[in-house]
């Protein structure tokens, strides 16, 4: 079976500020490379030699041997938007971020799963969001599972016992899989299509009844949203040894 690697990367990433005015979110300087470089060495050594990347804004700074999808609409669309500029692929497609930095060993996993849809999510959340955030509740989002299957995602909560895990931004779809949520994607209205996010189609995929198998991982991972988040990441790396997110 063969398999390819679709990195989302249109948009600008605006909360990283002046970082951002004159490249891509993912060219972000992180321990010596940018986060896009450490996306493709994973990907690389755990088999995936296939990597496209959907661009957008600055689209004209990417360069080497990506294949290459544009959304032309990236200011006024969101993540699945952006999904479905590439083209329908004949095997198995991982979806990644292009803000996040993770161990080959991730991919591995994911790829063993025969599920149509399959995402992978973070049972040490916390030790991330305690990193980044005064209050890691004001960013984490609901999370629950039964049998390994999704069955919650993406809601607000006060009480951390609703958050088993974060989902990392990292999927896999089949072909069948890749079909299931384009079927989806092309049922809803054009503001719909413009507006939802990746999180928001997991859901509207749950209430639809389809199964989301999730392949847990603990620590190996990091997630790039503020510039700040960097430069955590670097006291991190410097100073524990034993950091469970390191994802080298």
């Amino acid at each position: 079976m063969n398999n390819r690697a679709l990195i989302l990367a249109a948009g600008r990433g605006s909360r990283m500020g002046k970082e951002t005015a004159l490249k891509p979110k993912c060219f972000t300087i992180l321990h010596g490379k940018r986060l896009l470089d450490w996306q493709i060495e994973s990907l690389k050594a755990s088999g995936i030699d296939e990597i496209s990347i959907v661009t957008g804004y600055k689209t004209e700074m990417f360069e080497g041997n990506l294949i290459k999808y544009v959304n032309k609409r990236w200011s006024e669309t969101n993540m699945v938007a952006s999904l479905f500029c590439a083209d329908k692929f004949e095997g198995n497609t991982i979806v990644s971020y292009s803000d996040i930095v993770y161990k080959k060993d991730h991919i591995l996993k994911l790829n063993k799963s025969e599920a149509d849809i399959t995402i992978t999510a973070d049972k040490k959340w916390a030790d991330l969001w305690n990193l980044r955030f005064e209050n890691p509740l004001d960013d984490a989002e609901t999370f629950k599972s039964e049998n390994e299957k999704l069955i919650e995602i993406g809601g607000k909560t006060d009480n951390i016992s609703e958050i088993e895990a974060q989902y990392m931004g990292l999927l896999k779809l089949t072909e069948k899989g890749w079909k299931i949520m384009f079927d989806l994607f092309k049922s809803l209205s054009d503001l719909e299509k413009d507006k939802t996010d990746m999180t928001s189609m997991l859901n509207l995929l749950l209430n639809k009844g389809e199964n989301i198998n999730i392949v847990f991982i603990t620590g190996g991972w990091c997630e790039a949203d503020e510039y700040s988040d960097i430069l955590n990441y670097e006291k991190e790396l410097k100073n524990n040894k034993n950091w469970i997110h390191d994802w080298r």
